[in-house]
């Protein structure tokens, strides 16, 4: 469990496909605190570490994994946003986030404004997932690479968020341009919501 409050960044230093999966190396932002079977999210997706090497830690990326996020079109030198798990008696600053990416969205616009930053994600629309709970609402919680986000003019298919300039130079938003691809969890409690209306007409 995650709060999507981005820690920092980790470089991918080295990249090896095994069959359909995907080992990723990457320099740990977190010496001496890392251990093998820890989970850390990964641009918002939740991996476990298997190995740690001097200042380098290597987790394994499986195929559903990178069918739904973005991790596949990682290249050497890129910088992941990492978070640890959260602590049982920390404060929740951001909002409840399982590791489990839904799916990926694309930027279609990025502007500066007075210091900040607006940037705007369109993502495949679904009828019957946004029943589900597989969409946002206005000024409502989504997670974005891993970052926890209020969203505001929201459509079926795409919203906005204000990025404060410490994010901005804190995370992996300072490489998003109109055209990436990010990792795109939708809030868990709008799922069980919407799961639990489903029932209405059993």
């Amino acid at each position: 469990m995650f709060s999507g409050i981005v820690e920092g960044t980790a470089r991918v230093v080295k990249l090896v496909k095994d069959q359909e999966n995907l080992h990723l190396t990457l320099e740990n932002p977190f010496p001496d605190e890392l251990a093998i079977d820890q989970s850390i999210s990964h641009n918002g997706v939740c991996l476990t570490v298997v190995s740690i090497e001097g200042r380098n830690y290597t987790v394994t990326a499986i195929k559903e994994t990178l069918n739904r996020s973005n991790l596949g079109q990682l290249k050497e030198g890129d910088l992941v946003n990492v978070e640890r798990s959260m602590k049982i008696d920390g404060r929740l600053d951001g909002h409840i986030v399982q590791g489990h990416v839904d799916g990926m969205g694309k930027c279609t616009d990025k502007r500066a404004a007075g210091g900040s930053y607006f940037f705007r994600f369109e993502y495949p629309f679904d009828i019957e997932m946004a029943k589900l709970g597989y969409t946002t609402v206005e000024k409502g919680s989504c997670t974005i690479n891993g970052v926890s986000l209020t969203v505001f003019n929201t459509t079926n298919n795409s919203f906005e968020v204000a990025i404060i300039p410490y994010t901005f130079e804190h995370t992996n938003f300072q490489n998003i341009e109109v055209g990436s691809i990010v990792n795109l969890e939708f809030d868990i409690i709008g799922k069980y919501l919407a799961k639990l209306r489903s029932f209405d007409n059993v």
